[in-house]
């Protein structure tokens, strides 16, 4: 199973759009134990939404979806 998620951070209104096979330990990563890189910096993250896949293709199609203007638009409009 694979985990398309998305987080939001209030303090800097950002988004981060990722997919996963351990959602517990990647949003340990985000807001915790990452020691570098774009999540870091926007911390504390807050998980907004999620779909699970069976395959890591069908994961990764979704995600590139998302992370698109009109994917960007969607979230923004429904989710927050």
């Amino acid at each position: 199973m694979f985990t398309v998620y998305v987080l939001y951070s209030k303090p800097f209104d950002r988004l981060y759009i990722g997919f996963t096979s351990n959602l517990k330990a990647r949003m340990l990563s985000h807001n915790v134990l990452g020691k570098k890189g774009y999540t870091k910096r926007y911390r504390p993250w807050t998980l907004i939404h999620t779909e699970t896949f069976q395959t890591k293709q069908e994961a990764m199609k979704r995600e590139k979806e998302l992370k698109t203007g009109s994917g960007r638009e969607y979230i923004r409009n429904h989710l927050l």
